[in-house]
Protein backbone atom coordinates (compact mmCIF):
# COMPACT_ATOMS: atom_id res chain seq x y z
CA UNK A 1 0.00 0.00 0.00
CA UNK A 2 1.32 3.48 -0.87
CA UNK A 3 2.43 5.65 2.00
CA UNK A 4 0.05 8.43 2.95
CA UNK A 5 1.23 11.78 1.68
CA UNK A 6 -0.09 15.20 2.66
CA UNK A 7 -1.77 17.04 -0.19
CA UNK A 8 -1.20 20.46 1.39
CA UNK A 9 1.68 21.47 3.68
CA UNK A 10 1.88 24.77 5.58
CA UNK A 11 5.25 25.93 6.90
CA UNK A 12 6.36 28.51 9.45
CA UNK A 13 9.99 29.06 8.33
CA UNK A 14 11.31 30.35 11.64
CA UNK A 15 14.89 30.97 12.75
CA UNK A 16 16.48 33.15 10.05
CA UNK A 17 17.70 35.84 12.44
CA UNK A 18 19.06 33.36 14.99
CA UNK A 19 20.81 31.44 12.21
CA UNK A 20 22.48 34.64 11.06
CA UNK A 21 23.59 35.53 14.60
CA UNK A 22 25.01 32.04 15.23
CA UNK A 23 26.92 32.05 11.95
CA UNK A 24 28.10 35.66 12.01
CA UNK A 25 25.99 36.49 8.96
CA UNK A 26 24.30 39.89 8.59
CA UNK A 27 20.55 39.87 9.17
CA UNK A 28 19.68 40.85 5.59
CA UNK A 29 21.83 38.07 4.16
CA UNK A 30 20.24 35.59 6.57
CA UNK A 31 16.79 36.58 5.34
CA UNK A 32 17.92 36.17 1.72
CA UNK A 33 19.16 32.67 2.56
CA UNK A 34 15.78 31.87 4.09
CA UNK A 35 13.96 33.11 1.01
CA UNK A 36 16.08 30.91 -1.26
CA UNK A 37 15.16 27.93 0.92
CA UNK A 38 11.54 28.31 -0.22
CA UNK A 39 12.63 27.29 -3.71
CA UNK A 40 14.26 24.14 -2.30
CA UNK A 41 11.14 23.13 -0.38
CA UNK A 42 8.93 23.75 -3.39
CA UNK A 43 11.16 21.39 -5.39
CA UNK A 44 11.02 18.77 -2.62
CA UNK A 45 7.23 18.96 -2.63
CA UNK A 46 7.16 18.48 -6.40
CA UNK A 47 9.38 15.42 -6.10
CA UNK A 48 6.94 13.99 -3.55
CA UNK A 49 3.87 14.96 -5.62
CA UNK A 50 2.67 17.31 -2.88
CA UNK A 51 0.77 19.84 -4.93
CA UNK A 52 0.12 22.67 -2.48
CA UNK A 53 2.47 24.45 -0.10
CA UNK A 54 1.71 27.49 2.04
CA UNK A 55 4.60 29.52 3.46
CA UNK A 56 4.30 32.20 6.13
CA UNK A 57 6.61 34.97 4.98
CA UNK A 58 5.65 38.08 6.98
CA UNK A 59 3.12 38.51 9.78
CA UNK A 60 1.06 41.50 10.80
CA UNK A 61 3.10 41.50 14.02
CA UNK A 62 6.33 41.83 12.00
CA UNK A 63 5.33 45.41 11.23
CA UNK A 64 6.19 46.17 14.88
CA UNK A 65 9.88 45.37 14.34
CA UNK A 66 12.42 48.16 14.03
CA UNK A 67 12.06 50.25 10.90
CA UNK A 68 15.51 49.33 9.55
CA UNK A 69 14.67 45.62 9.58
CA UNK A 70 11.25 46.16 8.01
CA UNK A 71 12.67 48.34 5.23
CA UNK A 72 15.32 45.70 4.60
CA UNK A 73 12.61 43.08 4.13
CA UNK A 74 10.66 45.40 1.85
CA UNK A 75 13.85 45.78 -0.15
CA UNK A 76 13.96 42.02 -0.65
CA UNK A 77 10.38 42.04 -1.87
CA UNK A 78 11.11 44.95 -4.21
CA UNK A 79 13.97 42.95 -5.76
CA UNK A 80 11.12 40.64 -6.77
CA UNK A 81 10.59 37.92 -4.20
CA UNK A 82 9.55 35.30 -6.72
CA UNK A 83 12.53 35.97 -8.97
CA UNK A 84 14.81 35.45 -5.97
CA UNK A 85 12.91 32.37 -4.83
CA UNK A 86 12.16 30.32 -7.88
CA UNK A 87 12.71 32.41 -11.02
CA UNK A 88 9.63 33.25 -13.03
CA UNK A 89 10.45 31.02 -15.98
CA UNK A 90 10.59 28.06 -13.61
CA UNK A 91 7.19 28.91 -12.17
CA UNK A 92 5.72 28.82 -15.65
CA UNK A 93 7.60 25.72 -16.73
CA UNK A 94 6.71 23.83 -13.56
CA UNK A 95 3.06 24.93 -13.73
CA UNK A 96 3.02 26.72 -10.35
CA UNK A 97 0.15 29.00 -9.37
CA UNK A 98 1.16 31.67 -6.84
CA UNK A 99 -1.11 33.48 -4.42
CA UNK A 100 -0.26 36.21 -1.90
CA UNK A 101 -2.63 36.01 1.07
CA UNK A 102 -2.99 38.57 3.85
CA UNK A 103 -3.40 42.30 4.28
CA UNK A 104 -1.11 42.90 1.34
CA UNK A 105 -2.38 46.47 1.00
CA UNK A 106 -0.08 47.33 3.91
CA UNK A 107 2.98 46.89 1.70
CA UNK A 108 4.46 49.71 -0.42
CA UNK A 109 2.88 50.16 -3.85
CA UNK A 110 5.93 48.78 -5.67
CA UNK A 111 5.69 45.56 -3.68
CA UNK A 112 1.93 45.29 -4.21
CA UNK A 113 2.49 45.73 -7.94
CA UNK A 114 4.95 42.85 -7.94
CA UNK A 115 2.46 40.65 -6.08
CA UNK A 116 -0.22 41.45 -8.67
CA UNK A 117 2.11 40.78 -11.60
CA UNK A 118 3.12 37.36 -10.30
CA UNK A 119 -0.47 36.35 -9.53
CA UNK A 120 -1.59 37.46 -12.99
CA UNK A 121 1.30 35.65 -14.66
CA UNK A 122 0.53 32.35 -12.93
CA UNK A 123 -3.26 32.51 -12.58
CA UNK A 124 -3.92 29.88 -15.25
CA UNK A 125 -1.40 27.42 -13.82
CA UNK A 126 -2.67 24.57 -11.71
CA UNK A 127 -0.24 21.72 -11.40
CA UNK A 128 1.18 23.07 -8.13
CA UNK A 129 0.21 25.90 -5.81
CA UNK A 130 2.46 28.16 -3.73
CA UNK A 131 0.59 30.33 -1.24
CA UNK A 132 2.64 33.04 0.46
CA UNK A 133 1.21 34.53 3.65
CA UNK A 134 2.34 38.16 3.79
CA UNK A 135 1.05 40.78 6.23
CA UNK A 136 -0.82 37.79 7.62
CA UNK A 137 -2.25 37.28 11.08
CA UNK A 138 -4.67 34.53 12.05
CA UNK A 139 -6.95 36.75 14.10
CA UNK A 140 -6.78 39.45 11.44
CA UNK A 141 -7.95 36.93 8.84
CA UNK A 142 -10.99 35.95 10.91
CA UNK A 143 -11.86 39.61 11.59
CA UNK A 144 -11.52 40.42 7.88
CA UNK A 145 -13.69 37.43 6.96
CA UNK A 146 -16.48 38.48 9.34
CA UNK A 147 -16.38 42.07 8.10
CA UNK A 148 -16.44 40.89 4.49
CA UNK A 149 -19.51 38.78 5.19
CA UNK A 150 -21.23 41.69 6.96
CA UNK A 151 -20.51 44.01 4.02
CA UNK A 152 -22.28 41.51 1.79
CA UNK A 153 -25.35 41.78 4.01
CA UNK A 154 -24.99 38.67 6.15
CA UNK A 155 -27.13 38.78 9.28
CA UNK A 156 -25.76 35.56 10.71
CA UNK A 157 -22.39 33.94 10.14
CA UNK A 158 -21.91 30.16 10.10
CA UNK A 159 -18.84 28.04 9.37
CA UNK A 160 -19.58 27.64 5.66
CA UNK A 161 -20.12 31.36 5.13
CA UNK A 162 -17.02 32.30 7.09
CA UNK A 163 -14.89 29.82 5.13
CA UNK A 164 -15.99 31.47 1.90
CA UNK A 165 -14.65 34.81 3.14
CA UNK A 166 -11.27 33.63 4.39
CA UNK A 167 -8.13 34.58 2.46
CA UNK A 168 -7.89 30.85 1.66
CA UNK A 169 -11.41 30.52 0.26
CA UNK A 170 -11.56 27.61 -2.17
CA UNK A 171 -8.28 26.07 -0.95
CA UNK A 172 -8.06 22.80 1.00
CA UNK A 173 -7.03 22.96 4.64
CA UNK A 174 -3.41 21.98 5.39
CA UNK A 175 -2.87 18.31 6.16
CA UNK A 176 0.49 19.01 7.78
CA UNK A 177 2.02 22.04 9.47
CA UNK A 178 5.80 22.32 9.96
CA UNK A 179 7.47 24.91 12.15
CA UNK A 180 11.23 25.18 12.34
CA UNK A 181 13.54 26.66 15.02
CA UNK A 182 12.32 24.62 17.98
CA UNK A 183 9.43 26.92 18.91
CA UNK A 184 6.39 24.84 19.79
CA UNK A 185 3.46 27.05 18.90
CA UNK A 186 1.66 28.10 15.73
CA UNK A 187 1.68 31.84 16.59
CA UNK A 188 -1.60 32.43 14.76
CA UNK A 189 -0.92 30.45 11.59
CA UNK A 190 -4.23 29.67 9.88
CA UNK A 191 -6.18 29.03 13.12
CA UNK A 192 -9.41 28.42 11.22
CA UNK A 193 -7.86 26.00 8.73
CA UNK A 194 -5.50 23.96 10.94
CA UNK A 195 -7.93 22.54 13.51
CA UNK A 196 -7.29 18.98 12.25
CA UNK A 197 -3.83 19.44 10.76
CA UNK A 198 -0.98 17.23 11.90
CA UNK A 199 1.76 19.40 13.42
CA UNK A 200 5.52 18.84 13.46
CA UNK A 201 7.99 21.07 15.27
CA UNK A 202 11.55 20.85 13.97
CA UNK A 203 14.52 21.97 16.07
CA UNK A 204 16.38 23.04 12.92
CA UNK A 205 16.67 26.75 12.16
CA UNK A 206 15.02 27.44 8.82
CA UNK A 207 18.18 27.92 6.67
CA UNK A 208 19.52 24.59 8.03
CA UNK A 209 16.29 22.66 7.33
CA UNK A 210 17.31 19.87 4.94
CA UNK A 211 15.82 17.43 2.46
CA UNK A 212 16.48 14.66 4.99
CA UNK A 213 14.59 16.59 7.69
CA UNK A 214 11.68 16.96 5.28
CA UNK A 215 11.68 13.27 4.38
CA UNK A 216 11.73 12.25 8.05
CA UNK A 217 8.68 14.41 8.72
CA UNK A 218 6.86 12.85 5.77
CA UNK A 219 7.77 9.38 7.03
CA UNK A 220 6.31 10.24 10.43
CA UNK A 221 3.18 11.66 8.80
CA UNK A 222 2.70 8.46 6.80
CA UNK A 223 2.28 6.52 10.05
CA UNK A 224 -0.44 8.82 11.37
CA UNK A 225 -4.08 7.77 11.21
CA UNK A 226 -6.11 10.94 10.88
CA UNK A 227 -9.56 10.86 12.47
CA UNK A 228 -10.72 14.49 12.08
CA UNK A 229 -12.34 14.41 15.50
CA UNK A 230 -14.23 11.14 14.94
Amino acid sequence: MDKARPKHIAIIPDGNRRWGELNGIPRQEAYETGIRKISDVLSWCMEEEIRMITMWGFSTENFRRDSEEIHGLFGLFEKDLLAAVTRREELLRKNVKVRFLGRTGLFPEKVQKMFNEVEEMTKDKGGYSLNLLLAYGGRAEIVDAVNSALREGAEKVDEELLSRHMYTAGLPDPDLVIRTSGEKRLSGLLPWQTVYSEIHFSDKLWPDFSRQDFQEILASYSKTKRRFGK
